[in-house]
């Protein structure tokens, strides 16, 4: 172990245990401890952000944070500051920031001077940045998913309520006039009775192109010289040898370190119905099709249905499929379309993405698209009869601004892990499916599989490498 993994490791614990015993961290914009070059504002009114991951999806999400003009990065952490992503555009804006390769140095050598963390690096690594970054009292915006397994996101929502810090997750539809709209809905009775969901994602992503499929680990190539780390790069998981096909971006193929495209745009698609129809966690989670399947990359098209229980009056249980891929527009029954002077139906575009509802009285269907869209009901006449409750109000804040907000203590967030964590562990029940081909049962109360136990053992995977063992030791 080094001795930059010893420091961190002492530093983890003894603030979890400052947690335990109620002690409480006095955030940095109150102390004397700032970071040279801050706007004028005053310290009550600006947050201190330390960015871990600048490029790729950074790229539009450190902006994202500063844009109201309340928050600042003091601190980037890549391990490629020049090959990965978009780099460029925050490199640019803030050049004097101080660079690190490894998030444990940059928190230990500057945690006086962060109030807030963003992690935006690939899935795999998320929750060992977060649970460091809120083991010193650091609130946390982590892109989606939130965990990379079902048992991260476990701890990370109990540590949420440990360390009482402000978190949200990057699906940035949750601070939406259509999140506003959707929440609305479902106050007016419009979703009472839903009991089927269609949920679609046209292919995108380099693994659902067939000619780009593999099925064996790539072979090792040389690495960048712009490249740090490839054993950082790995974090907690097993090191497979470097190939240009996990770094800069290709790696949310693979089982090992990325979600998929249900663990990357499920987060998008099955938010709002989500959290808004307390869907819970399913009983059934039973794989349909799984084109090219194999325990390397995810499938090529994936089709998986999920069951939900009973959650009270017009609450029925629900049957949720995703379809990613070949095949995965549903069906939009004509009784819903819209009727034309010359006697002809008009259907919807079903779009790229989306959720369609179902309700047992069959007398509309609610569609949505994806991040931040409105939903509609089909037949229209049916949604301007209703037009009180589907207009759509506009949102205070952006996702973003939103966090920042929070962190000053002015609103609360809408995407906390307490509401995105077990978004990210139905996710992670998905992802388990794609890996093991097999219908699976699935206890909500104990959070186990039933009667089977390699799907269990794949509830946490694999042990962290030793080096990061200690993250997960939360209690």
């Amino acid at each position: 172990m080094t001795t930059t993994s010893r420091c961190s490791r002492r530093n983890f614990l003894k603030q979890s245990a400052a947690a335990g015993f109620g002690f409480t961290f006095l955030p940095a914009y109150l102390t004397a401890a700032r970071a040279a070059g801050n706007p004028t504002l005053p310290p009550s009114r600006r947050i201190n952000l330390g960015c871990i991951g600048v490029g790729g999806r950074a790229a539009g999400t450190i902006p994202s944070l500063t844009s109201d003009g309340h928050a600042v990065p003091v601190a980037f952490c890549d391990l490629d500051f020049k090959g990965s992503r978009k780099i460029e555009g925050n490199l640019e804006t803030w050049p004097n920031v101080t660079r690190f390769q490894d998030f444990r140095v940059m928190l230990d050598k500057m945690g006086k001077d962060i109030d807030a963390v963003s992690v935006v690096i690939p899935d795999h690594n998320h929750f060992v940045a977060a649970i460091h970054a809120m083991s010193l009292g650091k609130h946390v915006y982590v892109e989606k998913p939130l965990t990379h397994t079902f048992a991260e996101a476990e701890i990370l929502m109990r540590a949420e309520k440990k360390f009482k810090v402000v978190t949200q997750m990057g699906n940035q539809g949750h601070t939406s006039s259509g999140a506003a709209q959707f929440k609305q809905m479902v106050a007016a009775g419009l979703t009472a009775d839903v009991y089927k969901i269609d949920a679609w994602k046209e292919p995108s992503l380099w693994f659902m192109q067939s000619k780009k499929r593999i099925s064996a680990y790539p072979p090792e190539e040389k690495l960048p010289e712009s490249f740090s780390s490839w054993d950082l790069w790995c974090g907690p998981q097993a090191v497979k040898p470097f190939n240009s096909l996990y770094h800069p971006f290709g790696w949310r193929a693979f089982h090992q370190y990325g979600c998929g495209m249900f663990g990357d745009w499920g987060c998008h698609i099955i938010d709002f119905v989500h959290h808004y129809l307390k869907l819970g966690l399913p009983t059934a989670i039973s794989p349909v099709r799984l084109d090219d399947y194999n325990k390397v990359i995810f499938p090529l098209t994936s089709h998986i249905r999920f069951q939900f229980p009973e959650r009270g009056p017009g609450s029925p249980a629900v049957e949720l499929m995703w379809k990613a891929g070949a095949d995965c527009h549903p069906v939009f029954d004509e009784k819903f379309g819209d009727l034309q002077e010359d006697k002809s139906i008009k259907l919807p575009a079903l779009g790229e993405a989306g959720t369609l509802l179902h309700r047992k009285q069959g007398d509309y269907v609610i569609m949505r698209g994806h991040h931040g869209d409105a939903s509609r009901i089909h037949p229209r006449k049916v949604m301007l009869e209703k037009w009180d409750a589907v207009k759509a109000p506009k949102p205070e804040y952006t996702h973003g601004t939103n966090f920042i907000q929070a962190c000053m203590g002015k609103t609360t967030t809408t995407s906390p892990f307490s509401v995105s964590g077990e978004l990210t562990q139905v996710l992670n029940l998905g992802m388990i499916a794609e890996y093991l081909n097999v219908e699976l049962r699935f206890d909500p109360k104990t959070k186990r599989f039933v009667g089977n136990d390699e799907a269990n053992f794949l509830l946490a995977g694999a042990k962290p490498r030793a080096e990061w063992a200690h993250y997960y030791t939360l209690a």
